[in-house]
This record gives structure tokens, sequence and C-alpha cells, in this order.
């Protein structure tokens, strides 16, 4: 019976969240073709600004929806200071696709609605393409090696057109977000890719470079998050259901070299360094406070144990 009521508890919550989504939607697609369709600079900036308020209510109310579901416990330090009038490039680790709940809700209204780098082919993906658009998603064209040895001719083209993509936010505030580990992290991986960290995957530079080569003279400062779940990472699933899911969040304000924002990270051997000794000097500090955290943390359990 109680298993038989946490499953109903985790159906009539993720409907919630299902109807919520639906209900924004709606709008967000129907101001989107007029974006589209009425190219009025003007009118799209004022467009662009509506979308993004349907973007925080709709993170709003998922917050609200997950927090009668029984999840909670969220703590989240180092956000003062934070402005939505700024632009920041958010770095974090990434464990779980609970991670982008967790951000979301975190930084709703503190920052300018996060923002992900999207692979050019989506734009075509029937009805998100046109949303991913309408909400300013920067849109990244990426050529492999193998296309390039074959087309030597657009070699740099890419990194001009993601350029191209990034204009508008010289106008608009605006927050890019990149899980630069890739994928989630789990002890298997870890393993399998001999990372130098305990507790993170290995970090790829290709897009945090493009990111900052983009605009990084725009972004006020880096954000680099840490999470940590004391009771390890847990599922979407679970936290509908009413898990309890206590969640650390550390943010931490990181100015950006100057070294960071111009270079060719393909074809200059020196700046691609450079920017991975910058990039793996946040990492190990991350995995020392992952690190120490976990072991504070197994020090307070077994002192909390009884002794028979």
């Amino acid at each position: 019976m109680r298993d038989a009521l946490r499953q109903l508890r985790g159906t009539l919550v993720f409907a919630a969240l299902t109807l919520n989504t639906a209900f924004w939607f709606v709008p967000l697609f129907l101001l989107a073709l007029v974006k589209l369709i009425l190219p009025i600079p003007a009118l799209r900036r004022a467009i662009t600004r509506v979308l993004m308020w349907i973007g925080e209510n709709w993170v709003a109310v998922n917050g609200v929806i997950l927090a009668g579901s029984g999840s909670g416990g969220w703590r989240a330090d180092g956000l003062d200071g934070l402005t939505r009038r700024g632009w920041y490039l958010v770095l974090s680790n990434h464990q779980t696709w609970v991670d982008i709940v967790v951000l979301q809700a975190v930084f709703n209204r503190r920052i300018p609605f996060l923002k992900f780098f999207i692979k050019q082919e989506l734009v075509w993906f029937p009805l998100l393409g046109i949303a991913f658009w309408a909400m300013d998603m920067p849109f990244m064209k990426r050529y492999s090696p193998s296309y390039l040895a074959k087309y030597p001719e657009k070699k740099g083209k890419d990194l001009e057109a993601t350029r191209k993509a990034c204009e508008k936010f010289r106008r608009t505030p605006t927050s890019i977000i990149n899980f630069i580990e890739g994928t989630r992290f789990s002890e298997e991986k870890r393993i399998r890719r001999d990372s130098p960290y305990r507790y993170l995957m290995p970090p790829r530079a290709g897009g945090i470079a493009i990111a900052l080569s983009s605009m990084g003279e725009l972004f006020d400062s880096v954000l680099d998050v840490t999470l940590y779940y004391p009771k390890g990472a847990p599922s979407f699933w679970g936290m509908c259901c009413g898990d309890d899911v206590p969640v650390e969040v550390t943010v931490r304000r990181v100015p950006i070299e100057a070294a960071m924002l111009a270079g060719d990270y393909d074809g200059d051997r020196e700046f691609r360094r450079e920017v991975h000794r910058w990039i793996s000097e946040l990492w190990r500090r991350k995995d020392r406070q992952l690190t120490d955290r976990r072991a504070t943390v197994v020090a307070d359990s077994a002192s909390a144990t009884p002794v028979e």
C-alpha cells in the first residue's frame, strides 16, 4: 500500500508538471510565431522579454509543485550580489537530470533566464526548434575534424556562425550554462575514462572556448557551481514521488582571465593549452571541495551512529 501511494503521488506530480509545461508552452509558441513572422527589431526584443517572463513563471510553478510533493531541503550559498541585469557563464558539475531542475530553481529571477548552447540541427525539430529560437538559445554549429580535412575552407566558419548568433546578447542580459563534463558522472564512467578526479568527469574545453570566444567580453564573471547530493544523486521520478532530496549548491564567482577572451582554440596550440589549464584548475578545486564535503558527511554519520 505504501509503494502504491508513492507511485500515485509521483503520477499526480508528474501530471501537474506536464500540465504546467503545456499551459506556458501555448503562449510561448504563439509569441514565437509572431516573432518569426514580424522581423521588427523593437518588437522582437519586446517579445523576448515576455518569453523570458514566461520561462521564469514556468520554473517558479514547477518549484511550487515539487515543494508540494515533499521534495525539499535545497540549500544554496554564494548567491549574494547576483543581478538579473548581468551577463554570466555558468559552469557546473553534472550528476543527474535533476541538476537542471535544481539550477533553474536556484537561479530563477536572480540572474537572466538560463540558456543552453543548442546544436544547429535542432532548429528544425518540430515545435521545440522554434521555441529554442524564440527563447534566444544560442545555436552552435560545429564541423568535425574529418569534415574540415575534406573542406579546409570551412575552418573557422563554425565559430563565426556562433559569434553571429550571440550578437543579440550584446543588448540583452544573458546567462549561458554549460555542463562541461559532457555527461553525467558515475563511478563506472570515471574508471572507464581514467578520470584524474575522484568525483568528477574530465572537463571538455571545446564548448567553453566557443562561449568565451563568441561573447567572453560580455560576461561579468563565470559562476562556478558545485552540486552535491548528501544522499546520492536522485532520480527525477523519485523527486516526483516525494523522496527526500537534499541538495547543496555552492556558487563561486570567478573573474575571466584576459587570455581566455581571444584565441583560436582549434588552430592555436598555446591558446588551447591555456584554456585547458584554466579549466583544470577550476575542476581540481571543485573535486577537493566535493571530497572534503563527502568526508565531513561520512564522519558526521559515523559519530551519529549509536554504539551498542
